[in-house]
């Protein structure tokens, strides 16, 4: 097959592993870090919101947000997101990777500063320019997905090219631990300076004006780890696959990878004429052409991280009863504005280090071993295994004496989350589609899954509720109750392992070969014969 590559593309793909591929892992995994930090961080204060701008006077439990401007203020960075994975995938096809790559991270710094300077002389006002700069945030960050998946993909060797692009998105680990540390430290520290009463004690005097800084700190503070890396994407040279094969410059993909590598690679200009003649006639995207070969592996991908996300980000369905029954947050108006950050901070921190982290290295350290359809399967397997386990005797776990239980199944849900269809879902569109689609077809893989995610956070927040409508959180309607939410969570995911079937495998083979690129006739058949 080699024979049939550009050298330089051949060179890349037997590359051993080098300071290149750290370097390049380190500026695309700070992109994720800061991603998942600004993403989850809002968790981490939407309770103080609604202490300082919806308390209710005489008020039996301190302010809450309600329904809607929760949902608003949770979700509105996943409608950017979702916008901005298909947009910036289409546009990292159409003007390059590096060139689009510094755009998002700039996008990203300036709204992180400009969420935490959400003004207003209303609680309406301040919510409202917060969802503002909260989807254009999520905007920048969804360029981040299809990006960085890409970049690292056509950066990396064959053998090692699933480790390196999982370890870019495993920084998504580090970020959501970093967020959950930083507002322990901020909380502990306004909470030592301005000492307040508990919300029982003095319920006006339990939110010091001061709590106002505490959440706008904690979102400003997610710009600093992406103006740190913003240099560096600008240095990074445009990957030799984009170059050679979308915009037909072998002098500069020679060029670029002799640096890079640190060898001398000739430019072959006939060669890539030659490619570019038969990509003159070429397909195009969602042609009769592109759907007979790759139809099946974009619902395949698209599919996978839909199911995967509805589950995954449901899990603040029984988070909350989590860390009350096992007493990691006491009841709210036993605490002040800032304590309560602080314990919810804590709470979300100890479930990032024991299961989140670990879970997305455990991949890392194998999917190069076992490939990413097994631990695709796997991990949608364990998941349908834990959540019936924990809904079909739902009863049993409501009991206090068999809480551990019920939070040991959980913290293995998400272990195999993440050592599982979190990280394999990132890594497969990035390897599996033509280099002229690989950002558009990422980026509309990673939109199905944030769809996923509203579904499964504001989805499941409706259906969760009890069906007894006395028994509902205040201003939800009566819903399903957790128990069969579990079990439709049950069938989610096993309709995720049905999917995976259509998704095929990429270890230890190049990225043309995967496609098809190397081929001179227009059949890609080394592609089927070996799928």
């Amino acid at each position: 097959m080699a024979g049939d590559q550009l050298h330089v593309l051949n060179a890349l793909d037997v590359a051993k592993t080098q300071w290149y591929h750290f370097t390049a892992i380190i500026i695309a995994g700070m992109g994720f870090f800061t991603d998942a930090y600004d993403l989850f961080c809002i968790s981490l204060v939407t309770k103080l919101l609604g202490r300082i701008y919806y308390h209710v006077d005489g008020a039996e439990k301190p302010g809450n947000l309600p329904p809607n401007v929760s949902a608003a203020v949770n979700g509105v960075a996943f409608v950017g997101t979702l916008t901005g994975q298909l947009f910036f995938g289409w546009l990292g096809d159409k003007l390059g990777r590096k060139k689009v790559y510094g755009m998002t991270l700039a996008v990203m710094v300036v709204c992180s500063v400009a969420s935490g300077l959400s003004f207003g002389s209303t609680p309406k006002g301040v919510m409202s320019s917060l969802c503002f700069f909260r989807f254009w945030l999520g905007f920048g960050i969804g360029g981040d997905y299809p990006l960085s998946a890409t970049i690292m993909s056509e950066y990396a060797n064959k053998k090692t090219r699933g480790a390196f692009i999982a370890a870019v998105f495993a920084m998504q680990g580090f970020g959501i631990l970093t967020g959950g540390i930083f507002a322990i430290i901020v909380s502990a520290v306004f909470d030592a300076e301005f000492p307040a009463p508990a919300y029982k004690v003095d319920a006006l005097a339990s939110t010091v004006p001061q709590a106002d800084y505490v959440w706008r700190i904690i979102l400003m503070v997610g710009a600093v780890p992406a103006g740190m890396t913003y240099y560096s994407r600008s240095k990074m040279p445009e990957t030799a696959r984009y170059t050679a094969l979308v915009a037909k410059d072998a002098e500069l993909a020679a060029s670029n990878m002799s640096k890079v590598l640190q060898v001398e690679i000739e430019a072959e200009h006939d060669r890539v004429e030659e490619i570019a003649r038969d990509r003159s006639k070429a397909f195009g995207l969602f042609s009769k052409e592109f759907m007979r070969r790759h139809g099946l592996h974009l619902l395949g991908t698209s599919s996978t991280w839909f199911l995967l996300d509805i589950a995954f980000y449901s899990q603040n369905l029984f988070q909350k009863d989590i860390f009350s029954a096992i007493g990691w947050i006491p009841p709210a108006q036993t605490m002040n504005a800032i304590r309560e950050v602080f314990m919810i901070a804590r709470a979300q921190t100890l479930i990032a280090l024991c299961s989140t982290v670990p879970g997305y290295w455990f991949t890392v350290a194998f999917i190069d071993i076992m490939g990413r359809f097994a631990i695709q399967m796997m991990g949608f397997f364990f998941m349908t295994v834990f959540m019936f386990a924990l809904a079909i005797p739902y009863d049993h776990w409501t009991h206090k004496e068999n809480r551990i239980g019920f939070v040991v199944m959980y913290s293995l849900t998400f272990f195999f989350a993440n050592f599982g269809p979190n990280a394999t879902t990132f890594v497969v569109p990035a390897e599996i589609f033509p280099a002229r689609f690989r950002s558009t077809c990422h980026g509309i893989s990673a939109a199905s899954g944030k769809l996923g995610a509203m579904v499964g956070a504001f989805g499941f927040l409706y259906l969760a509720q009890s069906p007894d409508k006395n028994k509902t959180e205040h201003g939800y309607p009566p819903g399903i109750g957790v128990k069969n939410s579990l079990i439709v969570l049950g069938v989610v995911n096993l309709l995720g392992m049905v999917f995976t079937l259509l998704v095929p495998e990429s270890k230890g083979r190049s990225l043309e070969e995967m496609c098809g690129e190397n081929e001179d006739n227009d059949e890609g058949s080394s592609f089927r014969n070996n799928h």
